[in-house]
């Protein structure tokens, strides 16, 4: 008897869980940038860039997993732009084969984020707050890098080119990205929402050890949803 009243009890917890599980949609622009960082010391060039923010675009979903009225575990999956631009010099001195490129380089990378936040929510006039935080991990899965700018070696020539970018190890990028993620927003009884994010990158994506230089992805975020 102990047991079959146990499992009742298990049975309608989960089934009221599920009942309350609401499903929402997300959709916005991202303004993303770089943290750049290096303890060597390059002579033809700063060892840290000054990255600017790229504007790119998020598509995703979420689901909440109420745990009281106020509190909910919020997984989600989006599909997310990031990247950044910066000024960069570049030079090379081998004998008979000066060259050098200064311009703008910006990066372009789209990845799948997968968020687990912890949401709290409170009724203010006709809907609620609310704001939350949590981890997240990304994997790249394309990504673009332009140059433009003036080259000089024989003469002067004007560049323009992009590129795939290549992630892997031993490739331009890594692919994955951990980080946390921020989020505030108002959501209407309807179900409607407006809300603003903020993805803070703590494992460098650069691949590049030997300068022990470190590459972090900045993320910010506006957009609106729906919860169903």
């Amino acid at each position: 008897m102990k047991k079959i009243l146990t499992t009742t009890l298990l049975c309608a917890v989960g089934i009221f869980s599920f009942a309350q599980t609401k499903i929402g949609v997300k959709a916005g622009v991202t303004l993303p940038t770089m943290s750049s960082h290096s303890t060597a010391q390059i002579f033809d060039g700063p060892p840290e860039y000054d990255f600017k923010s790229n504007t790119s675009f998020y598509i995703g979903g979420t689901v909440d997993f109420p745990i009281s009225k106020t509190f909910a575990i919020q997984p989600g999956l989006t599909l997310i732009g990031k990247g950044g631009k910066t000024e960069v010099f570049e030079s090379n001195f081998e004998p008979n084969n000066l060259f050098t490129f200064q311009g703008t380089y910006k990066l372009s990378t789209m990845y799948i984020e997968l968020p687990v936040n912890a949401v709290f929510n409170f009724d203010l006039g006709v809907g609620k707050i609310f704001f939350g935080a949590g981890p997240y991990y990304a994997v790249a899965i394309s990504g673009e890098a332009r140059r433009n700018g003036m080259a000089t070696s024989s003469s002067i020539t004007t560049i323009s080119s992009k590129q795939d970018v290549e992630f892997g190890s031993n490739k331009d990028y890594r692919r994955g990205d951990f980080g946390l993620n921020f989020l505030a927003g108002y959501q209407l009884k309807n179900g409607f929402n407006i809300h603003a994010g903020y993805g803070l990158g703590l494992t460098s994506i650069d691949t590049d050890d030997f300068d022990e230089t470190s590459l972090k992805n900045r993320v910010l975020s506006f957009g609106i949803g729906f919860s169903f």
